[in-house]
């Protein structure tokens, strides 16, 4: 890190769009809570910059942490009808991924399509590896319910 700081618009470059579909998802297809949560995520890491040791992470499980307050705030409920865009979502896989618990739902975004490996997920999270996995097991039973579909734990 050079006397200046880290370069946040890079940062943004490389991981922006990624965290922000991650907290759409997480949030249940609020737009709204995904623009303040990461706006405010990228604000605290360059007002915090010589503090944080790994910003990638930082930026995961902040955002997190302000869109989990704003829902708890709003009394969300994660069924609401909001449209959940994004290109990788098949259109009836969107409806039940809301209906997945907060913690559920960001980790099988992150995992499956994001593709991020449970360990780089748990750190995003700030979590543990095997609640990671936990998170992706119930959040596979429930897809597969609310899917009507038979249960693979592949």
């Amino acid at each position: 890190m050079s006397d200046e700081g880290r370069d946040f618009d890079a940062i943004w470059r490389d991981i922006g769009p990624t965290l922000w579909r991650a907290i759409l998802a997480y949030s249940g297809g609020r737009r709204d809570v995904a623009d303040d949560a990461v706006a405010e995520a990228f604000a605290r890491a360059i007002e915090r910059d010589r503090q944080i040791h790994e910003p990638r992470a930082y930026l995961y499980r902040i955002a997190f942490r302000i869109a989990a307050a704003e829902l708890r705030r709003d009394g969300a409920c994660p069924e609401r009808d909001v449209p959940l865009e994004d290109e990788h979502l098949l259109a009836d896989l969107a409806p039940a991924l809301r209906r997945l618990s907060p913690s559920q739902r960001a980790a099988v975004y992150l995992h499956y399509v994001a593709d991020l490996p449970v360990r780089e997920v748990a750190t995003l999270m700030g979590t543990s590896s095997t609640a990671v996995r936990v998170h992706l097991m119930r959040g596979r039973r429930r897809l597969a319910e609310l899917l009507g579909e038979d249960q693979r734990d592949d």
